[in-house]
């Protein structure tokens, strides 16, 4: 199976290509990996429409921030035809303070269906991190 047949591949191409564009950052660019209806929550449960939400969220947070991949995994539904992808790594860039960081853990889970996103949750520690800045945080980093 090559990449046209092979619906896991496939997925993890797309995402891969999304977090890619997101990265840029190119909000515009990362949506056209995803579908109309497509729903994006991040750590907390902060819901936002798409990869321009996120980016706005994400400009308030840091100066600049970049995903160092580890591996991308994914599993074929049969029932539904949906293909979960994970993405799993380091964040790495820079604070608002201008502190450097390179060891901030996320987990992105990914729904891919009809070659589109469908559905992103994201997981990684930066409020933690900022939590921990701030002397609030129960265990050290």
């Amino acid at each position: 199976m090559d990449m046209k047949t092979d619906p896991v591949v496939e997925a993890k191409a797309i995402v891969e290509a999304y977090l890619e564009r997101s990265m840029v950052p190119d909000p515009e660019g990362a949506s056209a990996y995803v579908s109309q209806d497509f729903q994006l929550i991040f750590t907390g449960g902060r819901r936002f429409a798409g990869p321009a939400d996120a980016s706005a969220f994400n400009a308030k947070r840091y100066a600049w921030v970049k995903k160092r991949f580890l591996r991308t995994d994914a599993a074929l539904d049969a029932e539904t035809g949906d293909v979960h992808v994970y993405n799993t790594g380091y964040l790495y860039g820079e604070w608002k303070d201008g502190t450097t960081f390179e060891t901030n853990r996320y987990m992105d889970k990914f729904i891919v269906r009809g070659g589109k996103i469908v559905a992103t949750d994201v997981w990684n520690d930066s409020a933690e991190i900022l939590l921990h800045k701030a002397g609030l945080a129960e265990a050290n980093f």
